[in-house]
C-alpha cells in the first residue's frame, strides 16, 4: 500500500528497483552487443523495450504478488537476525494467551530523508527540463506557418504510403531560415522545417521527408519521451543514461537505413546531411524532445555506417517486433515479483515485558515464528524488561513471550511490513499451579503421590521477585466405598484460587459429568490443603490453581 511507504520503506523500494533495473538493462546491453551485426532497427527495438520496461517496473513491483526465492528467503533470515541463537526450537507446552498488538511506524533517519530529498530534486530537475523542452517546442510550432506547397504535399503522401502511415502529417515552416528540420508529436505528428524550405531542390526534399517520416512511422518521438521520463526517474543510474543515448543514436541509424532502402545513394545522402549540419543550427538541449535529422553529436558515426556497404539495413519483421517485447516481459515480470532481501525487511521489532506490579521482567524469552518461511527468531529481555530484534523479513509471524513462573503471552498473527517498525508492551500474569493426585483404594494407607507439573518449587528472579506457592499440608483423598463397589473411576478436575493466606478458595468442579461421590471426596480433601502464599516482590498475591484428582481401581 502506498500509505505505508515511509522514508525507510521508500529507500528500500528504490534500492530494490535499482537492482532489478540493473539486471534488466544489463541484459539489454548484452543482447545489443550480440546483435551488433544486425540492423539498427533491431537494436533500437531492444533499447526501447528495456526503457519501457523500466517505467513499468515500479508499478509492477507494487501490483504483482510477491515471489519469494527459498535461497533468498533463507539469506534474508540470516542477515536479519541480529542476535545469537536466532534459530532455536520453541519450548513446548506454552499456554496460548492472545493480546492485541499495534504496529508503530517511525520516520526514517535524517540520512534516509536526505537521500529521498536528493532523489526528488534530481527527478524534479530533469522533469522540469523535459517540460521546458516541450513548452519551447510548442511555442516554436505556434509561431510557424503551415506549409501547403504542392511538391511537398505530394512527397509527403507518397512517402507516407511507402511507410504505411495513416495519420495526418502537418508541415510547418519556421520563421528561422537556419532552424534544423525536426519531428515531434504522436497522434498528430508534425515536421518543422526552416524558412525557405519550399524552394529546396527535389533531392533534399525527398531525403528530409524520408528521414523524418521514418521517425513518425517508427513512433520514435513517443519512445524518446519515455526514455526522458526513465532518465528523470532513475537519474542516478548510469545505465539509464546510456540506454537513452543509445536509443536516440539507433533511431537515427534506423531512419538513415530507411532512407537508403528507399533508393537514395549513400554518397548523396551523406552529402545532404553534411550540408544541413553545416548550414543549419543544432536544435540544442531545449528541444531535446524533438528528433532532428542532423545532430552533430553522432553524425560522424552515421556517415561511417551509411557509407559502409556491408551494414545490415533490413526492416524488422512483424515476428521480430513481437518477439522483443515478449522477451522483455518474460524478464520483467519475475524480476518485479521477486522480493529481494533489502526490499523484504521490516523495521525493528521491539517492546517491553513487565509483571503485574509494573516491574520489568528480565530474561524473558521473546519468540517470533514465521511458519510460512519455517523460521524462528528469538531474543531475551534485558534487566529492565526491554527487548529488540533487528530487521526481520517481512511476513506474518506468531509473537510469544515465555518466562518460568508466568503465563505465556501469544499474539497469533503479527504482520511485519517492509520498512515498518513493530512495538509491543507485554504485561505477564503470574502463572497458575497444576497439581495431580493419584487415588487408589489402597492409597489412604500409602504416602500421597503428588506430581508438580509446573516445576515452581523455588524462588525465581524475574524482573521483580516471584516466590511460587508450595504445597506444605496435604490431605490424601479417600476413595468412596460406594464408587469402589460400583467399579466407578475417573478424574475430578478442580479449580481454586490460592488465597494470600495459602488456603484454597472458591473450589469448583470443572467437569460436572463426573460421579458426585468422587467429586465430593476430592473437594473435601483439597479444601484442607495449605500452601505457602505466592509472593510478588515480597507481597502475597492470589493465584489460580488447577488440581486433577485421578480415581483409579488399579494400583
Amino acid at each position: 500500500m502506498l500509505t505505508s511507504f515511509i522514508p525507510g520503506a521508500a529507500i528500500s523500494f528504490l534500492l530494490a528497483s535499482s537492482v532489478k533495473l540493473t539486471v534488466l538493462l544489463a541484459f539489454a546491453a548484452i543482447l545489443v552487443f550480440v546483435l551488433r551485426r544486425r540492423c539498427a532497427a533491431l537494436r533500437h527495438h531492444v533499447w526501447a523495450a528495456a526503457l519501457l520496461a523500466s517505467l513499468l517496473l515500479p508499478a509492477l513491483i507494487l501490483l504483482l504478488p510477491a515471489w519469494h526465492s527459498n535461497t533468498l528467503g533463507a539469506a534474508a533470515a540470516v542477515l536479519a537476525s541480529g542476535h545469537a541463537g536466532a534459530s532455536q526450537v520453541v519450548p513446548p507446552g506454552a499456554p496460548p494467551i492472545i493480546v492485541n498488538a499495534t504496529a508503530s511506524s517511525t520516520l526514517g533517519s535524517g540520512f534516509t530523508a536526505g537521500v529521498l530529498v536528493l532523489w526528488f530534486l534530481g527527478f524534479s530537475a530533469l522533469l522540469l527540463r523535459l517540460l521546458a523542452g516541450l513548452a519551447r517546442l510548442t511555442l516554436l510550432a505556434r509561431r510557424a506557418e503551415p506549409l501547403f506547397d504542392d511538391a511537398w504535399m505530394r512527397e509527403v503522401l507518397n512517402t507516407s504510403r511507402n511507410y504505411e502511415i495513416s495519420r495526418a502529417i502537418r508541415l510547418l515552416e519556421s520563421h528561422d531560415s537556419s532552424a534544423m528540420p525536426l519531428t515531434y508529436g504522436l497522434f498528430c505528428p508534425a515536421i518543422l522545417l526552416p524558412a525557405g524550405a519550399a524552394q529546396w531542390p527535389e533531392e533534399r526534399r525527398r531525403i528530409v521527408l524520408s528521414h523524418e517520416l521514418a521517425h513518425i512511422a517508427r513512433n520514435d518521438w513517443f519512445l524518446q519521451i519515455c526514455a526522458e521520463l526513465a532518465r528523470a526517474l532513475y537519474w542516478f543510474h548510469p545505465l539509464v543514461w546510456l540506454a537513452a543515448a543509445r536509443l536516440r543514436h539507433e533511431s537515427e541509424r534506423a531512419c538513415d537505413d530507411a532512407v537508403l532502402l528507399s533508393g537514395v545513394p549513400p554518397s548523396h545522402y551523406a552529402s545532404q546531411l553534411l550540408d544541413l549540419a553545416r548550414t543549419l543550427e543544432n536544435p540544442g538541449r531545449a528541444w531535446s524532445t524533438a528528433l532532428a535529422i542532423a545532430r552533430p553529436s553522432n553524425l560522424e558515426r552515421r556517415f561511417a555506417a551509411m557509407l559502409n556497404p556491408s551494414v545490415n539495413r533490413r526492416n524488422l519483421s512483424s515476428r521480430t517486433k513481437l518477439l522483443i517485447p515478449f522477451l522483455a516481459l518474460s524478464l520483467l515480470l519475475p524480476l518485479a515479483a521477486l522480493r529481494l532481501t533489502a526490499q523484504n525487511l521490516s523495521g525493528k521489532v521491539s517492546g517491553s515485558v513487565h509483571d503485574p506490579s509494573g516491574s520489568g521482567v528480565a530474561n524473558a524469552t521473546i519468540i517470533m515464528s514465521n511458519r510460512a518461511a519455517n523460521t524462528i527468531d528469538m531474543t531475551t529481555s534485558d534487566r529492565d524488561g526491554n527487548f529488540m530484534f533487528k530487521s526481520l523479513p517481512a511476513g506474518d509471524y506468531e509473537f510469544q513471550v515465555v518466562k518460568p513462573g508466568f503465563e505465556a503471552y501469544k499474539i497469533p498473527q503479527v504482520a511485519l511490513e517492509s520498512g515498518r517498525d513493530f512495538s509491543q508492551a507485554v504485561m505477564l500474569k503470574v502463572g497458575s499451579i497444576m497439581e495431580r493426585v493419584q487415588v487408589t483404594p489402597e492409597s489412604s494407607e500409602k504416602p500421597t503421590v503428588i506430581e508438580r507439573t509446573n516445576g515452581k518449587v523455588s524462588r525465581l528472579s524475574i524482573g521483580g521477585t516471584v516466590e511460587a506457592a508450595k504445597l506444605v499440608t496435604k490431605v490424601q483423598p479417600v476413595y468412596p466405598e460406594s464408587a469402589k463397589s460400583a467399579s466407578i473411576s475417573g478424574t475430578v478436575i478442580l479449580h481454586a484460587v490460592i488465597g494470600m493466606d495459602g488456603r484454597p478458595l472458591s473450589l469448583r468442579v470443572m467437569n460436572s459429568q463426573i460421579d458426585p461421590e468422587l467429586a465430593k471426596s476430592a473437594v473435601e480433601a483439597v479444601s484442607q490443603w495449605r500452601y505457602t502464599p505466592t509472593l510478588l516482590n515480597g507481597e502475597p498475591i492470589e493465584v489460580d490453581t488447577t488440581i486433577q484428582v485421578n480415581y483409579s481401581l488399579q494400583p
